[in-house]
């Protein structure tokens, strides 16, 4: 617990008093906002963020490594697999959104990296987190992740490997890759108004913070345990750790929101909003839940989905369109709703989805009582 309160505590003082010296350094970087204009199909009401400082991800990247690494060792609980590899999938995908950011502001144009470059990035992130998440058992022998797709733990029927190994293992780093692909891009698509998705991280990860700490309430101590009980116990790798970890990371956020809430002084950019993603796969498979992330992170559904829908439609119907212009929260601007209301629902949409989550998760170990 100590490891805990001191990891929070550390990222989120380094991102509410340090974050303005990151503002002043990315001014003299010449690291600004740059905005499509709206003839290339951005919202006009945009232009005036031009040049604001960008890729703030970087800092709350940094304040949540060095809080986790302190609070791990200074409270007595050294880091772990897993935690290591939540650290992995952020910082390599925050990587990933840097490339394509600074590309951005290098050209001064809206054209970073290519879709598909960008998907080779996300992959080669992905694949080293999925091997490494197969290997280094505990005492127990459970290693960090599992070759199962799961819900609120791991659906026995649904095992990978029960195609061979080979078979197995090519289709379990396609899972993987494929939700790290899907959550770092729905969390990019998130990010178009001034403290929607640091907002919307933070009930996410802050569910997902819960869900790890219960797993580690209910931990399986010893496989000799009554039938009933075994049932209901988890066989997460290092629950507290990941709870650290994604405190680590709740605090780092909740920091850089007193500068990225409307009006913002400093963007995330691809880096930060990229890394929220990485978290967000990350602990969906080390916690087992990662179609219960569906729910948990649903927040991040809306934009690509209504981008999806946009863009469907429009071949379907020849020209026609179902949204003003997507993702969703820009039509909601083109409807007139001021950006400080739309940013303070989709708040309380994540927060309402996150808690549905946890709550269903909770009912679910009920029921295996």
């Amino acid at each position: 617990m100590r490891s805990l309160l001191i990891a929070a505590t550390i990222s989120l003082s380094f991102t509410l008093f340090l974050t303005p010296l990151f503002i002043r350094l990315f001014k003299k970087l010449g690291w600004g906002q740059v905005i499509r204009t709206p003839e290339d199909g951005n919202n006009p009401q945009h232009g005036a963020k031009r040049g604001t400082p960008t890729m703030g991800g970087i800092v709350f990247i940094l304040a949540s490594v060095i809080g986790y690494l302190v609070g791990t060792y200074v409270g007595g609980s050294p880091p772990t697999a897993s935690g290591l590899l939540v650290l992995w999938m952020m910082v390599g995908l925050g990587v990933v959104g840097f490339i394509d950011d600074y590309l951005k502001v290098r050209s001064q144009r809206s054209l970073g990296l290519s879709g598909w470059r960008k998907v080779i990035g996300q992959v080669l992130v992905a694949v080293p987190f999925g091997i490494f998440a197969l290997n280094f058992p505990n005492v127990r022998d459970v290693t960090p992740a599992s070759a199962h797709i799961s819900l609120f733990r791991d659906i026995p029927v649904l095992s990978f490997m029960a195609l061979g190994a080979i078979v197995g293992w090519i289709l379990y780093l396609a899972w993987v890759s494929f939700l790290s692909v899907a959550w770092s891009n729905a969390t990019n698509l998130t990010d178009g108004l001034d403290g929607l998705a640091t907002g919307a991280g933070i009930f996410t990860v802050s569910a997902y913070s819960l869900v790890a700490f219960w797993q580690f309430q209910q931990r399986c101590i010893s496989t000799a345990l009554v039938p009933a009980y075994a049932d209901a116990c988890y066989l997460t790798r290092d629950p507290l750790d990941l709870t650290i970890v994604a405190a680590s990371f709740i605090g780092a956020l909740v920091g850089f929101l007193w500068w990225n809430a409307p009006k913002a002084k400093i963007f995330m950019g691809d880096v930060g909003s990229m890394a929220i993603g990485g978290v967000i796969v990350a602990m969906s498979i080390l916690t087992r839940t990662e179609l219960l992330a569906v729910l948990i992170a649903g927040v991040f559904v809306i934009a690509p989905g209504s981008v999806v829908l946009q863009r469907y439609y429009f071949k379907a119907t020849g020209g026609k369109r179902i949204f003003l212009m997507s993702p969703f929260h820009h039509h909601l601007e083109l409807r007139g709703w001021p950006e400080i209301t739309i940013v303070v629902r989709m708040w309380i949409i994540a927060g309402i989805l996150a808690v549905t989550g946890v709550a269903l998760f909770y009912v679910e170990w009920l029921s295996a009582q």
